[in-house]
């Protein structure tokens, strides 16, 4: 049941947006999921030496992350204030892990013929929760460095990488073609300083 308006308050409130419902009653997170995306949070095991997660257990069951073979892995880092993508593969998916740091990885559904095409789905990952992120062909994907450190993650994409012809498209991280305001991810002071790259 909506309440009466407050009164008394200055007319900025007119230019104003109503946040919206993230959570439901029991403080599980609203999700809207972009068919064939997972998430993974692993099992973190701590003692007084470290801290170890597995990342891929030897197995490939067809019914989980891991369905296709581990053929192919890489690291790679995102800096401080910087934005890596808008990026799409025609053949492969990706399939991130985070090692340290904190990224938003936006995504948007390209493909015409799935039931979410035109979806946009954010996914955070972070030291503290989330950890692997499926990406499926055709979903064009960004990721933000949201942390005050370098990111780092390590991806088992499921094709090896071709040299001659790369499967990788390129948009720039400001494109109109997708519809996602990235500046809306950063403070106002900060992005006048972000070197955002593809």
């Amino acid at each position: 049941m909506q309440e009466n308006k407050p009164r008394n308050l200055h007319s900025s409130i007119e230019k104003a947006t109503r946040d919206v419902q993230t959570t439901n009653f029991d403080s599980t997170p609203i999700i809207t999921t972009i068919d064939g995306v997972e998430i993974l949070s692993p099992v973190i095991h701590n003692d007084h030496r470290g801290r170890v997660f597995e990342i891929w257990n030897g197995k490939n069951d067809p019914n989980s992350f891991w369905e296709k073979p581990v053929v192919y892995s890489y690291m790679f880092s995102i800096r401080v204030n910087q934005i890596k993508g808008w990026g799409l593969h025609e053949f492969k998916d990706d399939r991130y892990t985070l090692i340290k740091g904190e990224v938003l990885n936006v995504l948007f559904d390209a493909r015409t013929d799935s039931k979410t095409f035109g979806m946009v789905q954010r996914v955070y990952l972070s030291e503290q929760g989330n950890r692997s992120l499926k990406i499926p062909t055709g979903v064009w994907h960004c990721n933000i460095n949201i942390s005050e450190t370098e990111a780092m993650l390590v991806n088992f994409p499921t094709k090896v990488y071709n040299h001659l012809a790369p499967d990788r498209l390129l948009l720039p991280w400001n494109t109109t073609e997708i519809p996602v305001d990235l500046t809306q991810f950063f403070p106002v002071q900060h992005m006048s300083h972000c070197k955002c790259c593809c």
